[in-house]
């Protein structure tokens, strides 16, 4: 007797068992093949290093369409590069351009990276740093948004001033339709 309840008991929690992993199951299968938001999403990265000559707004071959009316989600993850020879005091600014427009997409400038080192010598101040862009736009028609950067010699010159972008760490920009 003893027996067959243990075998009963063993079935009924395997059956149990059975059905919860099938229900989760059924319900990641249908979630994975509901269709996906009617939301509009793209991402590119930059593909190459951009030099900045100092003071000048410059244009990356960073770019997104916006494909269509809507308020979008930009997000941008920005890495230059700067070198100099102290006393320096420089520094690089990035911002997204609404080209279409001819304008700057408002709020967006942000300090991407700065050196700052007044100590003599002839060893090389620099480094990579990485600056995140976020910012909401609302669009009446398809619109093109770029990377624009320029780089500020406060206190001497930089020997390398880059927006940077590799297997090690790239440039991108991402956007999202997350309403009409």
């Amino acid at each position: 007797m003893l027996t067959r309840r243990t075998s009963f008991s063993a079935i009924a929690a395997t059956a149990l068992l059975v059905g919860a992993v099938g229900a989760g199951v059924a319900q990641s299968d249908t979630r994975a093949g509901s269709p996906t938001p009617s939301a509009a999403t793209g991402i590119e990265h930059l593909r190459t290093q951009v030099d900045l000559p100092a003071g000048a707004w410059t244009d990356t071959p960073l770019e997104v369409t916006l494909p269509r009316h809507g308020t979008y989600e930009l997000d941008a993850d920005v890495r230059g590069r700067l070198q100099g020879l102290p006393p320096i005091n420089t520094y690089i600014t990035a911002r997204l351009w609404n080209v279409t427009s001819g304008t700057a997409v408002p709020d967006s400038e942000r300090l991407v990276n700065q050196i700052i080192d007044s100590n003599g010598g002839n060893s090389e101040a620099g480094g990579n740093q990485t600056a995140p862009i976020s910012e909401l736009i609302k669009v009446d028609k398809a619109t093109t948004i770029r990377l624009q950067a320029r780089r500020i010699d406060a206190v001497g010159a930089a020997t390398i001033g880059q927006i940077y972008s590799d297997d090690q760490g790239y440039t991108s920009l991402r956007y999202e339709r997350v309403g009409s």
